[in-house]
């Protein structure tokens, strides 16, 4: 495979990559010639100088994932890769120490007025009584956006004995209280109480302009402003009335609404701090996001699972740890059980019990999705585009949890059902590694390692009936890697699952079929 490396990266991610993968560098590649070359890629990684924009992502013909050294993805069409099943990932936690650090260094720089009093300094001027400044000892810090840096901010200013407040309407009240921080229901309610706020939102629609002047108007008098996120996220020029006004006591900003950016009224205020995007400049974070976006990459290229996708079911860090290694399970099972159905689908339940259970299993149900649609849809499907090619074909996905246990510590169970009909398969995770075994079809128990080939069959439970398919699988030269049989205890009626090593051709099926007593037999590929 190959991976366009378009901006610069640590070395040590690049070195990863080409353990593995055939790579370009693309460094000096304009955006004609990379419009040109995209097709002949089957990943890039970019930081956020290129823009990968639905006209370009509809190039990449062979393009399975799109790795962004950082945090943002703003500039990548998620919609367009996202419609043509292209993993986008980035690097979200490689700048955070570093974001989140700058941000308090802008802090105290605003409140002791350090770039200031340096540059009369270096002018020549001791202007000590000019740049009386302030503590942040005792004041009360807003937080907006109570995500991984705004929880790395929280905890920095809690060292300085600073009160803090917070806002995320997807982080509980529970969570707010085990970091000691005040959660409020709004931003109205945070701004009019603090005395300094600072964001750590992404770009939405409804995070665009999220400091203007109703915004300001709401502040207490002389409330300091702090954007190291998005420079969308604050109305300049209503951020310069209020300073002008004196309603806001001062201003430091690291980002803007385009950039480079050096045109404003704002930067000859005396009470604002400018840093030209600084964020997540530091050498440990840009390495690290090297690193860990070539990481990404590297796992979705190779079958893995990509922790940072952006543009797969969110599933926190901790989730995926647990809920990781029973995805290629969960496709499996998806896979064999529409293999085993006639008719179209039109409903599938998903059904996790045990420890499994007690997590967000909504990527496994994808996972299932992607399994049952796999082979059977014109572009190929992933964990990206299934849920969108399910709504697509009218298939709903019902999932049900249950943490009690029975036989299995964790246990999947897939529904299939096509008008009357239902396939039902299950399976569970064997070992340290959780490898998938299959456990029951068409309601019968038994215990047998997933493979890439399998026939599975129901017949009536006679004595020689094992033996009958063991005669004729020879006679096709299909050799048998494993068997299990499942049976009724009133002995009416078993099933048989076989893995072989080769496919399993439907004129040997229809043979055995032929024998008395076979009522189903299918051959099944994964």
């Amino acid at each position: 495979m190959k991976v366009l490396v378009k901006e610069k990266i640590a070395d040590s991610g690049v070195n990863l990559l080409r353990e593995n993968f055939d790579v370009d560098l693309g460094l000096e590649m304009s955006d004609e010639e990379l419009g040109d070359a995209i097709a002949n890629y089957d990943a890039i990684l970019i930081r956020s100088a290129t823009k990968l924009t639905a006209e370009l992502i509809e190039r990449a013909d062979n393009l399975k994932v799109i790795g962004r050294a950082g945090t943002g993805v703003d500039n990548v069409d998620i919609t367009a890769a996202t419609r043509r099943g292209i993993i986008v990932a980035n690097a979200p936690e490689s700048n955070s120490v570093a974001a989140a650090e700058h941000t308090l260094a802008l802090m105290l720089a605003l409140f002791r007025n350090v770039p200031q009093a340096h540059g009369t300094l270096m002018e020549g001027r001791w202007d000590r009584a000019k740049f009386k400044g302030a503590e942040l000892y005792g004041k009360t810090l807003g937080v907006v956006g109570f995500g991984r840096i705004g929880q790395l901010v929280a905890k920095r200013a809690q060292s300085f004995e600073m009160d803090v407040v917070a806002f995320d309407k997807f982080v509980s009240a529970e969570r707010f209280r085990e970091l000691g921080v005040e959660g409020v229901g709004s931003v109205e309610e945070l701004l009019s109480q603090v005395d300094v706020v600072t964001l750590h939102v992404p770009k939405t629609p409804e995070t665009i302009d999220l400091i203007d002047a109703d915004a300001i108007a709401a502040m207490k008098d002389g409330g300091r402003v702090v954007n190291c996120a998005r420079g969308e996220l604050v109305d300049l020029d209503a951020l310069l009335a209020g300073l002008e006004s004196g309603k806001i006591g001062g201003a430091a900003l690291d980002v803007f609404p385009s950039e480079p950016f050096t045109e404003h009224p704002i930067f000859a205020r005396p009470e604002v701090v400018v840093t030209p995007h600084l964020g997540a400049s530091t050498a440990e974070a840009q390495d690290r996001a090297g690193v860990v976006t070539a990481e990404q990459v590297t796992a979705a290229l190779t079958g893995g699972v990509v922790t940072n996708a952006v543009n797969i079911a969110a599933v926190r860090p901790e989730e995926m740890e647990a809920l990781a290694p029973f995805v290629p399970l969960c496709e499996k099972l998806g896979r064999l059980a529409q293999g085993l159905g006639e008719g179209p689908v039109e409903r599938i339940t998903a059904e996790f019990r045990g420890r499994i259970a007690s997590h967000d299993t909504r990527l496994l149900g994808i996972a299932v999705l992607a399994g049952v649609l796999s082979g059977h849809t014109e572009e190929p499907v992933n964990l990206v585009n299934a849920p969108q090619m399910a709504e697509e074909r009218g298939i709903e996905l019902t999932e049900t949890k249950d943490t009690g246990t029975g036989d299995f510590t964790e246990l999947v169970t897939v529904r299939l059902g096509s008008g009357e009909d239902a396939v039902e398969v299950s399976g569970t995770g064997v070992g340290p590694r959780n490898e998938p075994y299959l456990v029951s079809v068409w309601g019968e128990s038994f215990y047998l390692p997933f493979a890439d080939h399998l026939a599975i069959f129901r017949y009536a439970d006679r004595p020689g009936m094992i033996g009958r398919v063991g005669t004729i699988f020879g006679e096709q030269g299909v050799n048998i890697v494993s068997a299990a049989v499942g049976a009724q205890a009133d002995g009416e009626r078993a099933v048989m699952a076989l893995t072989t090593d080769a496919p399993v051709k439907e004129e040997t099926i229809g043979r055995i079929l032929e024998l008395d007593g076979f009522s189903i037999g299918r051959s099944v590929d994964l």
